[in-house]
């Protein structure tokens, strides 16, 4: 007997991106894997897949290694919102990996828009590594 369904017959390679935001925008995790959906790949949420470190429910370090084994299989780094220490620390580990990594505001709590390094946003104590970011 021959199997068959839908999902075999969609099987394009698209691009693996990580989606980078801020606790600040946790409530806007629906919209960007909608965005990076449209925008013809495949997101890898966070917050989608851990939630909020899992209600600490588990060691924080555990999600953190598994976030960090889930920026690695991506092809690119998409950061959303300002940057936060937690997101810094993705873009660190994607810079050593030399992958692509881009910026976009989010506003209107619906409209999102790729941004230049020069217009990054970044929260509280973190503004020491604007320059750094602006060379990317």
């Amino acid at each position: 007997m021959k199997f068959s369904h839908p999902a075999m017959n969609v099987q394009e390679k698209k691009p693996i991106v990580f989606t980078a935001l801020s606790k600040k925008y946790f409530y806007m995790r629906m919209l960007i894997v909608k965005y990076v959906l449209e925008n013809g790949c495949v997101p890898i949420s966070p917050f989608m897949s851990f939630d909020y470190y899992l209600a600490d429910t588990v060691e924080r370090n555990i999600v953190r290694n598994a976030n960090n084994n889930l920026v690695a299989i991506a092809d690119e780094l998409w950061v959303f919102g300002s940057i936060s220490n937690g997101v810094m620390a993705e873009i660190r580990q994607v810079q050593s990996m030399k992958k692509p990594i881009r910026f976009f505001a989010v506003e209107n709590d619906r409209d999102i828009t790729e941004i230049q390094n020069n217009k990054l946003l970044f929260e509280d104590g973190m503004e020491n590594f604007k320059e750094a970011l602006e060379n990317l």
